[in-house]
């Protein structure tokens, strides 16, 4: 076991296109979607104690069995078949609940965090298979590359080590928060052939962006939170080529050419009253 403190980031992600393809038989949804990580991060602390502490920045967020860090820590544990033990500390600073996988990265800086401390290793398809248990979004978390395509319940990774998204972001989320299961209730699942989303994200070209990369959560929800269209719609008239919801909402990012614009944007977001990020992507050419 390491006997010095350790510390691992755990950032955000946003939703180059989402699509719902249908409904399976175990509840869960078939889904195609880019995710491509951003530099927006929480920060996880760990430092030796005989005993396992898990804290929060965040009073608002549980420290018991209910928090996905936990849980992994728990699950990790067990798999190792030895006692979780050290202090875990989360900085919160990614809003959570807001399509950006703010918890299921937390999920993920754990098992990552956690490996070191205890100074243990996993086979990477086992530690696959227990991030997936933990959500359909841990295992993005832990890959090298910071974009892939994911199917299946958004579990099975292809990633694109050589995409680049050659843009600047401002990222901007609202109080509204919108449960993944009432998203997916409003849904209209939709199979019929669409254009290749890889290729499609690839092209790294605004219009045809704004004219075929579609997050099918955006309609039914836009529908029932005009709000998030209104959002969108300012992120159009400030100046952004492209702008969509990420994941199942409530969170929205403007895709910039200039850099200064998307800071504008995420100051004036701020000064609104919403929480807000910019910059570029890990994988910026």
């Amino acid at each position: 076991m390491s006997s010095t403190s350790l510390t691992e980031l755990a950032p955000a992600k946003i939703n180059l296109g989402l699509r719902v393809l249908r409904r399976r038989p175990d509840g869960y949804h078939d889904i195609e979607t880019v995710l491509l990580r951003i530099p927006w991060a929480d920060r996880l602390t760990w430092t030796p104690a005989d005993s396992f502490v898990f804290t929060c920045s965040d009073p608002a967020l549980p420290t018991d069995e209910r928090n996905l860090c936990v849980r992994a820590a728990r699950c990790l544990a067990e798999l190792l078949r030895r006692p979780p033990v050290g202090r875990l500390h989360l900085d919160k600073r990614v809003p959570y609940g807001a399509g950006l996988g703010s918890g299921s990265s937390d999920a993920a800086a754990t098992l990552r965090l956690l490996l070191r401390a205890w100074r243990q290793s996993l086979a990477p398809d086992v530690l696959h298979g227990l991030a997936a248990a933990l959500g359909s979004d841990v295992p993005f978390f832990l890959l090298t590359a910071s974009a892939a395509l994911a199917t299946g319940r958004g579990e099975r990774l292809q990633p694109l080590p050589d995409y680049r998204f050659p843009f600047h972001l401002a990222v901007v989320v609202p109080s509204l928060h919108i449960a993944t299961a009432e998203a997916y209730r409003r849904v209209q699942p939709r199979d019929g052939r669409r254009p290749s989303l890889v290729e499609l994200v690839r092209t790294n070209d605004p219009e045809r962006w704004r004219q075929a990369l579609v997050n099918d959560f955006e309609a039914p929800l836009f529908a029932r939170y005009p709000e998030l269209a209104a959002l969108k719609q300012w992120l159009l008239e400030a100046g952004a080529v492209y702008a969509a919801l990420s994941g199942s909402g409530s969170a929205l990012f403007g895709v910039f050419t200039e850099p200064t614009v998307a800071q504008q944007v995420a100051e004036e977001a701020r000064a609104r009253g919403l929480r807000s990020w910019h910059g570029q992507p890990e994988n910026a050419p």
